[in-house]
Order: C-alpha cells, then sequence, then structure tokens
C-alpha cells in the first residue's frame, strides 16, 4: 500500500538557519531518502518551492476563482512529500518517525486511495 508523508515546516525557519545547520539538514534527508530507496520503499518525493509561489483554484457559486498563494494561513507549511511503498499504517509510521523534519515541523501521514479499476 502506498503512504504519502506530507512534510510541514516553518518557511521561515529555513532562513533563520546557519549554512552549517541547512547543510546538516539537507545532509539528513538525503541519507533518509537513501535508506527509503535502499529498502524500496521510496515511490517518489520532492520539495516544494514556497508558498508565495502557489496559486490557488477553487469554484465559488458556479465561478472559477484563481487567487495567489496557499488559501489558508496556517503557521506551518506544506513544504515537501515523500510517497512510500509500505505494507501497512505501522510501517509507514516508522518511516515518518525517521524523516528529518520531525526535528522542527511535523510529518503526516496518510494512505493514498487506490482507485477502482474500471
Amino acid at each position: 500500500m502506498q503512504y504519502m508523508l506530507l512534510i510541514y515546516s516553518e518557511e521561515g525557519a529555513l532562513a533563520a538557519m546557519t549554512q552549517a545547520r541547512i547543510q546538516a539538514v539537507m545532509g539528513a534527508f538525503q541519507a533518509f531518502t537513501g535508506a527509503l530507496v535502499a529498502a524500496g520503499a521510496m515511490v517518489s518525493g520532492d520539495r516544494l518551492q514556497p508558498t508565495a509561489s502557489a496559486t490557488t483554484v477553487r469554484a465559488s457559486g458556479g465561478e472559477v476563482q484563481i487567487h495567489d498563494g496557499p488559501f489558508g494561513e496556517t503557521k506551518e507549511q506544506l513544504g515537501g512529500y515523500y510517497v512510500i511503498e509500505a505494507p501497512d499504517l505501522d510501517a509507514a509510521l516508522a518511516w515518518a518517525k525517521q524523516c528529518p523534519a520531525i526535528q522542527y515541523g511535523s510529518v503526516e501521514v496518510r494512505p493514498v486511495f487506490e482507485m477502482p479499476q474500471a
């Protein structure tokens, strides 16, 4: 079964880090990604551009509306994700516990909905 690990953190936190701390965090993510790949659990994943580059599209009253940025104001923003293959939620949670993001943000674990085959 596939699970998505959604990585949330404060975007401004990166700007406040020293270059050495940024390198350490990036190294930790590279090691985590390498462990996922080595275990055959990695499906995909990427870091996202800042929320200032986001555009939100929604329909309201039959009209399509396009807004710059994310729709809601939150303390933590979605900054990246991994899609992993895991036999069950416990295994997916075990991976999430190893994600470096939990040191400064949070990781939401959600099963990917499997569409029925037509």
